[in-house]
Order: structure tokens, then sequence, then C-alpha cells
């Protein structure tokens, strides 16, 4: 009986510590998509924690799933579905080693602004081999070279909701948990630091920077939010944090909506019913007013609570 009760011990303080790991590994359950708590994170943790074991940097994990994620891209110019399934498990691979660079750097607490950068544009090099794989199978069908004008408007919009969506949910996590649990940045440090890095590292931190830029061109109130912050301490008031997250948290999902998940999710459907054009359509027509649903949620948020800051004084 005490060996039955000793056993069951075992088991609940083992169960705690991969829950307290798996807890330890996320941003914030706020930010995280359902799909990725019962999926990706998962085997992210699990791959992370055996690239931890290895001494596997978070970088190496990143770059390998920028191949991968490529490969995966190029699948998709036959039109044989069976070739296609084979490209949507590497892509779906992919995006577990996309999971897990960011969990293993928070498990190992190994990280790095490159990092972040790398991470960051793992998924453009992914939609970027898509679009271009997808743009040549069409005119392969006979399509006009017109089919590149749809291309490139829905590489564009993939960018810009990108951007966004992870401009969002790290100031949510920088109102949630402050600096060591957010990578929100803001150009002008960006720019500040280009200059400490050569080579690759240079140019990811001019991309960066220019990414950082598409950021706050969006958002012209949360700017002048911002700046309030910056230049008066005193502004950031529990009130007004706690204002914030609860402002805020509904729009999570619709960061999530525009990101990896539904986008694949349509693709590979576009796919099975041999319609692959209706993925350009999809990214321009319906991700592109979400996006913009998103920023006008945002923006009115940060001019309502500026003009009520103001009336105040």
């Amino acid at each position: 009986m005490n060996e039955q009760i000793e056993q069951t011990d075992d088991r609940e303080r083992i169960e705690r510590k991969d829950q307290n790991e798996f807890t330890a590994s996320l941003k914030s359950r706020d930010t995280e998509e359902q799909i990725d708590i019962w999926f990706y994170r998962p085997i992210g943790l699990r791959i992370a924690k055996a690239c931890a074991r290895l001494n596997i940097t978070p970088n190496t994990v990143t770059i390998t799933s920028i191949y991968i994620g490529v490969v995966a891209g190029i699948l998709f110019y036959w039109n044989n579905i069976w070739i296609n399934i084979i490209g949507m498990l590497l892509l779906i691979f992919a995006n577990s080693l996309d999971s897990a660079d960011g969990q293993l750097a928070r498990l190992t607490n190994n990280k790095s602004r490159f990092g972040r950068i790398l991470d960051g544009i793992a998924g453009d090099f992914w939609f970027g081999a898509i679009a271009i794989a997808l743009s040549l199978r069409l005119m392969h069908a006979g399509w006009s070279p017109f089919v590149w004008i749809l291309a490139v408007v829905s590489g564009l919009s993939h960018v810009i909701q990108s951007a966004m969506a992870d401009y969002y949910r790290n100031l949510y996590l920088y109102f949630l948990k402050g600096d060591s649990g957010s990578e929100f940045d803001n150009s002008k440090d960006v720019e500040k630091q280009i200059n400490d890095f050569t080579g690759i590292r240079r140019f990811a931190m001019k991309t960066y920077h220019n990414y950082t830029k598409i950021q706050e061109s969006a958002s012209p109130w949360l700017q002048k939010f911002l700046h309030k912050l910056r230049i008066e301490p005193d502004f950031m008031t529990p009130e007004l944090r706690n204002g914030f997250l609860v402002a805020n948290k509904p729009l999570m999902k619709y960061t999530n909506i525009i990101q990896f998940n539904t986008r694949v999710i349509f693709l590979f459907i576009w796919l099975f019913i041999g319609q692959p054009w209706l993925y350009f359509l999809f990214d321009i027509f319906i991700l592109n007013p979400i996006m913009l649903y998103l920023i006008s949620r945002q923006e009115r948020y940060c001019r309502k609570t500026l003009a009520q800051v103001a009336k105040n004084n």
C-alpha cells in the first residue's frame, strides 16, 4: 500500500515538473493560440529538451527550420497531392522547430537579438518559397504572368501582417511582464546597434530595422502613446497597465489569426481541392481586413486613452 502511495506521489511530482517546464517554455498563455498549446508547443518542448541535452543552440534550430520550410514550399510546385502532402508534413515540422527554438532559448536562457531577428524572418523564407512555387505551378498550368502580381501583393501582405501581429504580441508581453518577458523593440534602438554587427548579422539588423519601421509607420497613435511612456515615467500607473491588458487581451486572437496556423490550414485546403490560387486571394482579401481591424482597435484605444489622460490633467 505504501509502495503504491509512493509511486502515485512520484508520478504527481513528475507531472508537476513537466507542467512547470511547459509553462516556463511559453511566452504567455494569453498570447498563445490553442493549436500551439495543444500541438506545436508540446512537440517543441520535447525537441527543445533534446537539443538542450545535445548542446544545440536555438539559432541552429532556427536555421534548420528555415531550410526545411523552404524545401516544404518548393514541394508545392508539383500538381501532385502526395508530393504536396510531404510538403505539408515538412512545413508542420518546420513550424515545430520554430516553436522549439524559442522554447529552448527560454529554458536555457540563451537569448540574443540576432536569434530574435532570425526567428522573426524564418516564416518569411518559408512563405516566400511557397509563393514562388505556387506562382510557377500556376504558370505551368497556363496562367498569365500577371499571377506574379498576385504573388507579390500576397507576399507583402504576409510580411506586414506578421510584423503587426508580432508587434502587438510583444507590446502586450511588455505590459504583462516588462522588459525581461518581452522582445519589444523600437527602430531607434535597433538603428543604434546596426554598426555593432558585421557581415550577415549586419544585413539582418538592417532588415530588422526596416521591419520595425513598418510596425511603427502603421501605428501612429500607438507611437504617441509609447512616446508619452518614455518621456513621462509616472504615466505608467498600475491602473493604466491593467487597463491596457484588459483592453488588449481580446485582440490577441486576431494576432494569431493572421499568423501561421490559419494561413496554413487554408493553404492545405486549397491544395487538396486543387485551387492553389485561392491562397493569394485569402491573404489579400481575408487576412488583410482582419489586420486592419486589429490596427484600428489598437489605434482607437491609444487615442482614447491619451485624450482621457489629457482631460484629467
